[in-house]
């Protein structure tokens, strides 16, 4: 049976997940463009040339690892192309600075998340034009 789209684009997100180096919570992202092509992916983890959590230990602050997170490493390839809309496919529910930046893109507008993590709200909700939705497959 073939799958939907919002499947393979979970999948997707979860196996980049499993490039995530912060042992804390391995997140993935994907981003879509309008003709369902892959424009950006990104995996929670410390920044460039800095110890992976995994090999040190987390670098907290106020109770959170600084490992950047996955949803801002994909925004920050689709900076350049500026056009849009995208739907983002991530495997947790953005944080509260991850919805800032995905606000702040101004070009997503449709988030796909699958796993809760620490968020107590609505499944699916709208938050300044996008629409947070989570995903109800295996």
């Amino acid at each position: 049976m073939r799958i939907t789209r919002d499947e393979m684009f979970m999948r997707i997100a979860h196996v980049v997940a499993e490039r995530g180096t912060c042992p804390r919570a391995r997140v993935g992202a994907v981003i879509i463009n309008q003709s369902n092509n892959i424009v950006a992916i990104g995996y929670n983890g410390r920044p460039s040339g800095e110890p992976h959590c995994e090999d040190t230990g987390c670098h907290m602050e106020d109770g959170h690892c600084t490992a950047t997170h996955s949803e801002v490493n994909a925004i920050k390839h689709i900076w350049v192309l500026g056009t849009g809309p995208y739907t983002l496919y991530v495997t947790h529910v953005p944080c509260g600075k991850c919805r800032e930046a995905i606000l702040g893109v101004g070009t997503i507008e449709r988030v796909v998340y699958k796993i809760p993590y620490r968020y107590e709200g609505p499944e699916s909700f709208t938050e300044g034009g996008v629409i947070f939705e989570r995903y109800q497959g295996s």
